[in-house]
């Protein structure tokens, strides 16, 4: 754990994948055609207490979602690239428009398409139901599976890594 600790103390991005990492996976369809997603909301106040911390959250997503859209307009996250079928290209701008190195980034995946960037990044991260074989190329795996918590999870190991986590939750006492 100390290894992973370790590399988690150099970021200054998390992306996460949507589908499969802040929901579940499931695709829900109205009868009018209407996307429907269900988000945790501990993922999403994870993700506000991680950026007071100065750690910018980034998505990239392979399908393009309106809901996605009003999610992270809700959360503030401002780095959103959807409709990434190789998510590679909008790592690399978005690493570059932040300065930053690969081994500064994390990346939460769970299927073979975030492979290219989870190879790329300083800490690869699958969530717990994540394919297998993305399972075998993470340096860390989150106990909770995807949008069950996972990316709470993740926010809450950067921030010990950094460590803010104690005080930042003792101050909702």
């Amino acid at each position: 754990m100390q290894d992973i600790l370790a590399k988690a103390a150099r970021i200054q991005l998390v992306v996460f994948d949507v589908d499969g990492v802040l929901t579940d996976g499931s695709l829900f369809y109205g009868d009018d055609g209407q996307e429907y997603k269900a988000f945790n909301s501990r993922d999403g106040h994870g993700m506000k207490m991680l950026k007071k911390h100065g750690v910018e959250i980034g998505i990239i997503t392979g399908r393009t979602s309106q809901v996605v859209e009003h999610r992270v307009r809700n959360l503030g996250i401002e780095h959103v690239y959807q409709g990434q079928l190789d998510k590679r290209p909008a790592f690399e701008e978005l690493i570059a428009t932040l300065g930053l190195e690969p081994a500064q980034a994390a990346y939460v995946g769970d299927d073979v398409v975030d492979l290219p960037i989870m190879t790329r990044a300083g800490l690869a991260i699958a969530v717990q139901d994540a394919h297998p074989f993305v399972k075998r190329h993470a340096h860390w795996i989150t106990p909770s599976g995807g949008g069950r918590g996972a990316a709470r999870e993740v926010c809450e190991l950067l921030m010990e890594a950094r460590g803010v986590l104690d005080a930042e939750l003792e101050s909702y006492l």
